[in-house]
């Protein structure tokens, strides 16, 4: 039972902050750049991957407890109003998470947490369907 004085670690600080947050994120591009799994969804992003990964950063760092630097420089994220213009169901919904499991394997985020963390991306992700399979 922690003290008073004690206080749950962020998400951000759980995983190591922004050090950790800025490799996910490269780790994430890098995966849906080059693992063919990863083709729809690469498909649907600009040629060059780094306004993608910033503002992947951004919000991550903002989403997990840190500091809110999408909301600082864009405004509230909007998520689903941004992902309109794509053509996302199932598959593609099941890409990005699968993607960034492996992000997330991959920087080291500790199983427990990652198991946390993968339930919010899940829902997430879900979220942004907005095609029918």
């Amino acid at each position: 039972m922690k003290t008073p004085m004690e206080k749950a670690l962020t998400p951000y600080e759980a995983v190591g902050g922004e050090v950790v947050v800025g490799r996910l994120a490269d780790r994430f591009y890098e995966l849906m750049d080059t693992v063919p799994q990863f083709a729809g969804i690469r498909a649907m992003h600009p040629a060059s991957l780094q306004g993608s990964r910033d503002k992947l950063f951004m919000f991550l760092s903002g989403w997990f407890g840190g500091p809110d630097l999408f909301v600082e420089k864009f405004g509230h994220p909007r998520l689903r109003a941004r992902h309109l213009p794509f053509a996302i169901g199932t598959a593609e919904r099941d890409q990005w998470v699968a993607c960034m499991v492996l992000a997330m394997e991959d920087v080291g985020v500790e199983e427990g947490l990652r198991k946390k963390l993968l339930e919010n991306f899940f829902n997430t992700a879900d979220f942004m369907r907005n095609k029918p399979d």
